[in-house]
């Protein structure tokens, strides 16, 4: 009976060595899991109070010259669009063309504009139009349009971009011998106003002729009467809606050879003419019926004519105002 007490007391002193050196061993791992567990509720309250992504602002219709051409003619007029949507709020709006890397250029130049006008919109329109001095080298440059938003964001796109001298361009596009009439009597000459303003009464005959001139290849041109009411103003004619406006000419050429001319005009009787619209016709002059927001009636309207030279990509336009009274 001794004998076995004394055995149970070694197992038992032996069975407690044991598993305090396991507790001991166990103790640090314990404290490295407390401690790993302390550091993920740490960094999960941190990722809790994170602040949101910011949104930059975003841009569509972005045209970079007429029908988007990302050209220019130094002199001239240059035309820019694009529809914005800010983060936040806008906070500036620019545009920079500067020298492309490994160009050569005959002077040092550069432009940049910004439009302060745009500052604390959340979506805007803009459309700007600003001529290219005559001093600017021709060739290739990179054009920039950047937005900053209040929220801290930004875009910026960048587009390859090339300034022509009008000489050198295969074509040059030109609205010349612009000229309207009421019932045969002239009311306006290639920016002359005969009257001003140029009204037309329901019954009234308008004659409207123009010429695009310095063309080649192929190309279309279109007059049309448009309500202002239906803030549709195209500047180019993929931009115009048959749906908004009351066409008067359509005239399309082929295969032209270099420096010529296409018009509307017409022979009649020997008498040099145009093509014409009584106000208030059922059709219009491509024979479609003038309802729906075409529809006529009275108050401020735009002739405008639109050419684009679809062999190089050129565009040119024009609007004259014109007030119905029907």
């Amino acid at each position: 009976m001794q004998l076995y007490c004394f055995y149970d007391f070694i197992w038992y002193i032996c069975n407690h060595i044991a598993l305090n050196k396991i507790y001991q061993m166990i103790k640090p791992i314990k404290i490295i899991l407390a401690f790993m567990l302390v550091s993920e509720l740490f960094v999960s309250c941190k990722k809790d109070e994170q602040v949101p992504e910011l949104v930059p602002p975003k841009a569509e219709n972005i045209e970079i010259g007429y029908a988007n051409n990302k050209q220019a003619i130094r002199g001239r007029d240059f035309h820019f669009n694009a529809d914005l949507l800010a983060g936040d709020k806008i906070e500036s709006v620019q545009v920079k063309i500067l020298p492309k890397a490994g160009q050569s250029y005959t002077s040092s130049w550069k432009m940049e504009i910004a439009w302060d006008e745009f500052k604390g919109l959340k979506n805007a329109n803009i459309h700007k139009h600003f001529t290219i001095p005559q001093e600017a080298p021709e060739g290739k440059f990179d054009f920039f349009f950047i937005v900053n938003d209040a929220n801290g964001s930004k875009l910026e796109l960048k587009e390859d971009f090339q300034i022509f001298d009008a000489t050198n361009m295969p074509v040059d596009p030109v609205v010349d011998r612009d000229i309207f009439s009421r019932n045969d009597d002239m009311v306006y000459y290639m920016g002359t106003y005969v009257e001003n303003p140029i009204v037309f009464k329901k019954g009234d005959k308008f004659t409207a002729r123009a010429q695009i001139k310095q063309i080649q290849g192929d190309g279309i041109l279109y007059t049309a009467l448009i309500k202002r009411t239906l803030n549709h103003f195209p500047e180019t004619v993929d931009k115009l809606d048959l749906t908004k406006a009351i066409i008067i000419s359509k005239v399309a050429h082929k295969n032209l050879g270099p420096a010529s001319k296409v018009n509307t005009y017409k022979l009649v009787n020997g008498t040099i003419s145009g093509d014409d619209i009584v106000i208030g016709a059922e059709k219009d002059g491509l024979g479609n019926q003038i309802a729906g927001e075409r529809q006529w009636q009275s108050g401020q309207y735009n002739l405008v004519i639109l050419y684009k030279n679809t062999t190089f990509n050129m565009s040119t336009f024009k609007s004259i105002p014109i007030t119905i009274t029907y």
